[in-house]
């Protein structure tokens, strides 16, 4: 590979975003001024007219590659990075993350100081209020608000400032090297379920779940003109049975049951049993 990293966002109608986060990072990270770093951006909504504004955009960003695709609208369509990239390793970033300084230069050190990193490596999320030693290093395992998984800081290991093990985190910026990126489940669609489900997909495939402490990163979560994206709760059901079902092959498997508890009141009676079926037909029985 030519590059030493991809830096890669999947986006549904977010120009601000994309502009905001691929500029910061060329202004506040040297070496994503540098030829060793390119950018992909994966259009979900190439059409619209924030899809033709990023198109342009990316006309000015050297080493960035413009990607249209509609084949499907889903956050997994985030494989599409690490398939087209060119780097060593791959930093995947929701298109609205800034990157605190020295975290770029700090995740290349791991990975080199790391060779032959079966890992996924994620950093603490600052909140707006910018205070650091209050970060969220990762999530704990658990069913709340239509999700599986809650931010939570380990504070002495966020102080320690050296890599650790964690569960599963946030996915607004997670990175692995490029050849050993596991992939979402292909049919997975819509949006979400992906946290514990990829982090789980590592730990199989030989890896760990890490949180490198100086990584930390901020998130841009308010959204005053309403969210763009297609948001079903149907969809992230699909996507964690399926996802489970694939790591599991197990229908009575906690995760499955949980996920199964946790939504069946919260989508017309019924579905829960319906989707759960179409999914155990798509995975299990082939």
């Amino acid at each position: 590979m030519d590059k030493i990293l991809t830096i890669g966002m999947a986006v549904y109608d977010d120009y601000d975003g994309v502009y905001f986060t691929v500029q910061a990072l060329r202004l506040y990270h040297e070496i994503c001024r540098s030829d060793r770093v390119e950018f992909i951006i994966i259009d979900n909504n190439p059409d619209s007219a924030n899809g033709k504004a990023c198109k342009h955009f990316a006309t000015f960003v050297p080493n960035c590659k413009y990607v249209p695709y509609t084949a499907r609208t889903s956050t997994a369509v985030r494989n599409e990075v690490f398939k087209r990239a060119n780097g060593r390793y791959s930093l995947c970033l929701d298109s609205h993350v800034m990157v605190l300084p020295s975290g770029i230069d700090k995740l290349l050190d791991y990975f080199t100081a790391t060779p032959e990193c079966k890992n996924i490596v994620q950093g603490p999320l600052v909140y707006d209020y910018l205070k650091l030693d209050s970060a969220s290093t990762h999530f704990t395992p658990g069913w709340s608000h239509g999700m599986y998984g809650q931010w939570a800081t380990d504070r002495d290991n966020l102080m320690s400032g050296k890599p650790f093990e964690i569960p599963m985190q946030g996915l607004g910026l997670f990175a692995c090297e490029t050849k050993y990126w596991v992939g979402f489940n292909k049919y997975f669609k819509g949006f979400g379920a992906e946290e514990g489900y990829i982090h789980e997909k590592f730990r199989i495939a030989g890896g760990q779940a890490i949180c490198l402490p100086d990584l930390k990163w901020i998130h841009r979560f308010d959204r005053p003109n309403g969210i763009k994206y297609p948001l079903i709760l149907e969809d992230r059901i699909w996507n964690y049975f399926v996802g489970w079902l694939e790591l599991t092959q197990d229908p009575n498997h906690d995760m499955i049951q949980g996920a199964y508890n946790h939504f069946k009141e919260k989508i017309p009676q019924g579905s829960i049993d319906i989707i759960l079926n179409q999914a155990i037909n798509k995975i299990v029985i082939q």
